[in-house]
């Protein structure tokens, strides 16, 4: 078994980025001629720096468009095999054709290959998780158990039965399937296992280590399928192959610098959903360097949280679109940070307000017109906000 699944893993920065130039222009010209509501103003695509000059697509956005051109809001330019559903309602669509989902590039850094045999325990029913993963189990010919939910008995019979070598799933549940079989006294041959969709814990990932079995997690989600995965060097995600990263300023779309934390904003380059600048809500950062295992592609943290951090605090929303707008107004400010607590029985609100120097009172000023309340200012040290992505920091306490 080769180790990497094809050639775009190992390129070059100047072959990377010529293609995905070449891709990036072909896809925001689909997006223009699809039957969206989203107007892409932006210029002339020559550098992928200029694609920070184009509107963020967020998912209220997507939901909103949806319901006014049902059901893909007008970005689907193919009559797709399938139609999704996820939570708000919103709805994907989906593929069959070779990998599709671009999960078979995850896959295949697991070891799963054509003589295994994958028990895809994520959900078939309306979500899109079972068939990402069995799209992507069929692009490196491993054959499929489509097991889904839950029925953990049932589950331990058909592995043991079947002679199951590999897991599809989320983390913790791989651990009720094992403990099962030990409790039944059934030995199960898995030995590779495929997560997402939670938290892989390191004591989870050794657990599973010291049963032979090696878990590698991937980052994907409904709308634009695999964006990012771990391979055995388990040193950072590695960005996939098909889409275009950026890492940018909660509640804005202005790209963020290598290692500080942001918003996940990503641009799929599947010609039949041209999602440009999709806002996952996840929060991220680029890690320098490559990955040891050879493979060329920028890398991200894993997740580090939500971008979405809007609270009410004194029966407002304040949102973290507010906040920047709040420190584009002052060109000495590099950051701002809002944080709720409680003062007896009254919600409070503070803003750091990072900067060289400055006055709280035109500071205080700018707060109240911008957020629409009035807070506490507090002028700190440039570089003394942690680099956490939060912009509003909700420490209020409901017991």
């Amino acid at each position: 078994m080769s180790m990497y699944f094809d050639a775009l893993e190992t390129r070059s920065d100047d072959e990377r980025t010529s293609a995905l130039l070449k891709d990036l222009n072909a896809q925001i010209a689909r997006a223009r001629s699809a039957k969206s509501a989203c107007k892409l103003d932006g210029p002339d695509i020559s550098s992928l720096s200029d694609l920070a000059a184009y509107p963020v697509l967020r998912k209220s956005d997507l939901s909103k468009w949806q319901k006014e051109n049902p059901p893909f809001g007008g970005f689907a330019v193919k009559k797709p095999a399938h139609i999704f559903q996820s939570p708000g309602p919103i709805y994907e669509p989906g593929g069959i054709s070779h990998d599709w989902w671009r999960m078979g590039r995850f896959l295949h850094a697991c070891g799963i290959g054509k003589d295994d045999i994958v028990q895809n325990c994520f959900g078939y029913h309306l979500t899109p998780a079972g068939m990402i993963f069995e799209n992507g189990a069929q692009a490196v010919g491993a054959s499929v158990v489509p097991a889904g939910v839950g029925q953990t008995e049932l589950q331990v019979r058909a592995a043991a039965d079947i002679g199951t070598t590999a897991y599809a799933g989320t983390p913790d549940y791989l651990k009720i399937i094992l403990d099962r079989a030990d409790a039944d006294g059934i030995t199960l041959r898995i030995s590779k296992a495929a997560v997402g969709g939670g938290a892989l814990f390191p004591s989870l990932r050794q657990e599973y280590a010291d049963r032979g079995i090696m878990c590698l997690q991937s980052y994907a989600t409904a709308d634009l399928g695999n964006i990012a995965y771990e391979s055995s060097a388990m040193d950072g995600m590695i960005v996939d192959e098909g889409v275009i990263v950026e890492i940018v300023r909660p509640g804005t779309g202005d790209p963020v610098g290598e290692g500080e934390v942001g918003e996940v904003v990503v641009t799929t380059l599947n010609p039949d959903y041209p999602l440009i600048r999709f806002a996952t809500g996840d929060l991220s950062a680029v890690l320098p360097g490559t990955s040891p295992c050879g493979r060329t592609n920028m890398r991200i943290e894993g997740w580090m949280g939500r971008a979405d951090q809007t609270a009410k605090i004194k029966g407002m929303f304040v949102r973290p679109e507010q906040v920047a707008d709040f420190v584009a107004k002052h060109s000495e400010v590099a950051k701002a940070r809002v944080i709720a607590t409680r003062e007896g029985e009254m919600d409070a609100m503070t803003v750091q307000v990072e900067a060289e120097s400055g006055n709280a009172d035109i500071y205080a000023k700018s707060v109240a017109e911008t957020l629409k309340l009035k807070g506490k200012i507090e002028v700190v040290a440039p570089g003394s906000l942690p680099n956490d992505g939060i912009v509003i920091d909700d420490r209020r306490v409901y017991d």
